[in-house]
C-alpha cells in the first residue's frame, strides 16, 4: 500500500463552546489536524508553544479569561499574526466588531449560524494562499542569502588573494573587518552625526576587506621586500590606495553603497586626522568616517601582528603608540573609542577564525528579512529557532530556573514550564496581579515592591533585583528575582514588559543569615556581641536626634569566686541564667549585650519613669540562682549629659560602675559631674581604643 506523504495541515480552533468547537472538529479533521483551546488564554498559550506549527487560526470574539480581540492584540504583538492567519467565526455580527477584527489582521470573518460548505472552502483558501506565500518566501530568501553570500565570498576570495601576494597570515582581512565593525558600533553609541544603522555598519565592513586591493598592481619585489624600503621603494608603495580606487572606479554598480564605502576606504584608509597621510593630504572631516575607521583598525592590526619587518607589539603597547600619536593623527572621539573597546578588541583577535566572514553574510540575511515584514520564517531559520529553542529548554532545566514573561498588552504573564511545575501555577495566567495564586505564592506587598522596582529601570538601565521570601511547595523560600524591562522602538520608547526570572536562594541566605547571626551574637548567651551592640545603638543614636537614651554596664559580682568554687560549667550556667533575665526584663527595642567575661550592657530608650525602670530591672536581675547569691553592680549614663556618642556614654557608664565598686558593690548609680575624673572598673570592657584600668589592691574581687 502506497504511503501518504502528503502535507496535513494543523488548525487551532479557540471557542469557548464544546458544541462550537465538535462541529469545527467534526467538519474539518478529515484534512487537517485539529487542536483546541477552550478560552483566549489557552490559545495563546498554544501559539507559543507551536505558532510555526499551526496553518490557521478560527477564533471566536466572545470567550472566557481573554477575548478574541486579546489573542488578536498577542497575536500582533509577538508577530505571530504575520505566518498565522486568522479566519474570525462569530454570531457577533454588528459592525463594529467586523471592522476591529479586520484592523487587527484577521483574513476573513463568517458569521454564525455558518454554512458548511462556506467554511470548508474558506478554510482550504487561506491555508493555500499562505502556503504559496511561504513557499516565495523561502525563494526570496535564498536568493537573498545566495547574493549576499556570494558577495562576501568574492570579497574575501579577491582580498586573501592580495594578503597571499602580500605573504601575510590571512587573518588581516577579517582582523579590520572585525574591529571596523567594533569601533562603528562604539562610536554610534556616541553620536548620531554619521548615520550609523546596522545596515551601513554591516556593508563598511564588508567594504573594509578590499582596503589593500590595490596592492595587487605592486610589484612582488618591493611588497615582500624583507629589509627596510628605500624612500623610492616606499613611495611605490604608497600608489596601493590610489591603484586600488582606480580599479573600483570601472566596476559595475558604481550607484550601490557597498562600492562607495570600498572606494572611499581604499584611497583615504592612510589619510591622517590633521592633514599628513597620503594619496590627497586629506584632513579633519574631510576624510569620510569609512576610512578613517579602517585606517585606526589597519594601524591597530600593524602593530600587533608580526611583520617580515617588525615583531608584533602587545594589545597595551600597541594602544599606547596610537594615543601618542607615533602613527599619525586620528579623530579624538575614535580614539575614546578604541580605549573603550579595548578589551573586547583584544578578545575578539584572540579568539577570532576564520569563519568569521560567514557571519556577516546571516546577519545581513536577517537585517534586510526583516525590513520586508511580508517576508515570513523560511524553512532555514525554523530549524535554527527550533535548535534555539531546544537549548534554551535543556538549560532552563538543569538551572532550576523559573523563567517568565510579563506584557502589557496583553495584560499577561507567562511562565516556563519547568517554572509553572515548580509554582504550582498555571504556565499562562491573565491579569496576573489580580490572581489569587499568584497573591498567595508571592505576596502583595513583595509584587508592589518588585513593580516599583521595575518601573524604575530605563531602556538604558534595564535590569532590576529584587529578593524576597515566596511560598514554594508549601515553604516559604528566599528568592531572587532578576529582570530586564522591555521597551518599544520609537524615537520615545514605551515600557511593554518584563522577562527574568527567580531563582532560589533559600540555602545560600539561611546559611548567610546563620553567619550573620554568629557573628554578632555571643555563642555562650546568645545576645548581641560587643562589636553588633555598638553598631546598633550608633544607629540609634544617629537616627533619633530628639530622642534620649541610657545605657548601663551590668557586672556579676564575685564571679571569679563562684567560677572557683562551683567549676567553669556552673559559672556558664549563670551567665546564661543572667543574658534570661536581662532580655526579659527589657522592653521591645531595648538593646542587651554581653561586652565581657562577667559583664553586660543594657541600652534602652528614656521616658520620665527611668529611674523606675532602671530599679524594676536591678531587681528583677538580683536574687539567687540554684542556691548561690548573685550581686550585681550596675552604672548608668544618659545621652541628656550632652554625649550623644557610643564611646562618650560607654565611658559615663563605665565611671559610674567604677564608683559603685568603690562603695561596695550591690547597687546602681548614675553617672553625674563627681565621677568626671574617676578610673574605670576592675574588669575591663573589650572595646577598642578603652585601656585596661589600674587596679588597687583593695579593689580586687
Amino acid at each position: 500500500m502506497e504511503k501518504n506523504t502528503e502535507q496535513r495541515y494543523t488548525i487551532l480552533v479557540a471557542d469557548d463552546s464544546d458544541m462550537n468547537r465538535f462541529m469545527l472538529r467534526n467538519m474539518l479533521e478529515e484534512s487537517y489536524d485539529i487542536i483546541e483551546a477552550e478560552d483566549g488564554l489557552q490559545a495563546v498559550e498554544l501559539l507559543q508553544k507551536q505558532d510555526t506549527e499551526i496553518s490557521l487560526v478560527l477564533l471566536d470574539i466572545v470567550m472566557p479569561n481573554l477575548d478574541g480581540f486579546g489573542v488578536l492584540a498577542a497575536m500582533n504583538k509577538n508577530q505571530w499574526i504575520e505566518s498565522t492567519p486568522v479566519i474570525m467565526i462569530s454570531a457577533e455580527n454588528t459592525q463594529s466588531y467586523i471592522e476591529r477584527a479586520y484592523e487587527l489582521g484577521v483574513t476573513d470573518y463568517i458569521s454564525r449560524p455558518f454554512d458548511v460548505m462556506v467554511v470548508r472552502q474558506r478554510v482550504i483558501n487561506t491555508i493555500m494562499l499562505y502556503a504559496k506565500q511561504k513557499r516565495l518566501v523561502g525563494m526570496v530568501a535564498d536568493q537573498i542569502y545566495q547574493k549576499e553570500k556570494s558577495n562576501n565570498l568574492m570579497i574575501s576570495i579577491l582580498s586573501h588573494i592580495v594578503e597571499f601576494r602580500n605573504a601575510e597570515s590571512g587573518l588581516h582581512v577579517i582582523h579590520i573587518q572585525t574591529m571596523t565593525e567594533i569601533l562603528l558600533k562604539c562610536l554610534a553609541g556616541k553620536t548620531n552625526k554619521y548615520k550609523l544603522d546596522r545596515e551601513k555598519i554591516n556593508l563598511i565592513s564588508m567594504a573594509s576587506a578590499l582596503h589593500d586591493v590595490g596592492k595587487i598592481a605592486i610589484p612582488t619585489e618591493v611588497l615582500n621586500k624583507p629589509g627596510r624600503l628605500t624612500k623610492e621603494e616606499f613611495e611605490v608603495i604608497k600608489q596601493h590606495p590610489v591603484y586600488g580606487a582606480d580599479m573600483l572606479r570601472d566596476v559595475p554598480g558604481q550607484g550601490e553603497p557597498l562600492v562607495k564605502y570600498a572606494y572611499e576606504i581604499c584611497r583615504w584608509h592612510h589619510e591622517r586626522y590633521d592633514g599628513r597621510g597620503y594619496p590627497d593630504g586629506l584632513a579633519g572631516e574631510e576624510i569620510p568616517i569609512s576610512a578613517q575607521v579602517v585606517a585606526l583598525a589597519d594601524v591597530y592590526d600593524a602593530l600587533t601582528s608580526e611583520r617580515v619587518y617588525k615583531p608584533a607589539f602587545t594589545h597595551e603597547k600597541a594602544l599606547e603608540m596610537i594615543t601618542n600619536n607615533e602613527c599619525g593623527t586620528f579623530q579624538p572621539l575614535l580614539l575614546e573609542c578604541l580605549m573603550e573597546s579595548g578589551d573586547e578588541i583584544r578578545q575578539e583577535m584572540e579568539l577570532h577564525s576564520l569563519g568569521r566572514s560567514d557571519q556577516h553574510a546571516l546577519e545581513s540575511v536577517a537585517a534586510e528579512l526583516l525590513q520586508h515584514k511580508e517576508l515570513s520564517t523560511t524553512d532555514r531559520t525554523m530549524r535554527l529557532l527550533e535548535h534555539e529553542r531546544i537549548k534554551y529548554q535543556f538549560y532552563a532545566a538543569m538551572s532550576q530556573e523559573v523563567q517568565f514573561e510579563f506584557t502589557l498588552d496583553p495584560l499577561m504573564l507567562r511562565i516556563s514550564k519547568l517554572g509553572a511545575q515548580r509554582l504550582g501555577l498555571e504556565e499562562t495566567i491573565a491579569d496576573p496581579a489580580d490572581n489569587i495564586q499568584v497573591l498567595k505564592i508571592f505576596g502583595a506587598e513583595n509584587l508592589a515592591q518588585l513593580t516599583q522596582a521595575v518601573r524604575a529601570t530605563t531602556p538604558e538601565e534595564p535590569v532590576a533585583h529584587y529578593e524576597c521570601e515566596i511560598l514554594i511547595g508549601g515553604q516559604l523560600r528566599w528568592s531572587r528575582v532578576i529582570c530586564r524591562s522591555m521597551w518599544s522602538e520609537e524615537d520615545a520608547p514605551e515600557y511593554t514588559g518584563v522577562i527574568g526570572k527567580v531563582l532560589d536562594i533559600h540555602d545560600e541566605r539561611t546559611r548567610m543569615i546563620e553567619l550573620e547571626h554568629r557573628a554578632s551574637h555571643d555563642s555562650l548567651t546568645g545576645l548581641l556581641n560587643h562589636g553588633a551592640a555598638q553598631e546598633e545603638i550608633q544607629m540609634m543614636l544617629d537616627g533619633a536626634v530628639n530622642k534620649e537614651f541610657a545605657m548601663a554596664i551590668v557586672d556579676l559580682d564575685h564571679f571569679k569566686q563562684i567560677n572557683d568554687q562551683r567549676g567553669h560549667i556552673f559559672g556558664d550556667q549563670v551567665l546564661k541564667y543572667m543574658a534570661q533575665k536581662l532580655s526579659q526584663s527589657i522592653r521591645r527595642g531595648d538593646i542587651a549585650a554581653r561586652v565581657g567575661g562577667d559583664e553586660f550592657l543594657i541600652f534602652l530608650a528614656c521616658n520620665d519613669n527611668l529611674e523606675t525602670v532602671v530599679d524594676r530591672i536591678f531587681h528583677s536581675i538580683c536574687g539567687e540562682y540554684q542556691g548561690i547569691p548573685l550581686s550585681l553592680s550596675m552604672g548608668i549614663a544618659r545621652s541628656d549629659s550632652g554625649d550623644r556618642t557610643y564611646e562618650g556614654l560607654l565611658h559615663q557608664a563605665d565611671q559610674a560602675l567604677y564608683a559603685v565598686k568603690r562603695q561596695g558593690r550591690g547597687h546602681y548609680r548614675f553617672h553625674d559631674s563627681t565621677m568626671d575624673e574617676m578610673l574605670s572598673v576592675l574588669s575591663p570592657i573589650e572595646s577598642s581604643g578603652r585601656l585596661k584600668p589600674q587596679q588597687t589592691e583593695e579593689e580586687h574581687v
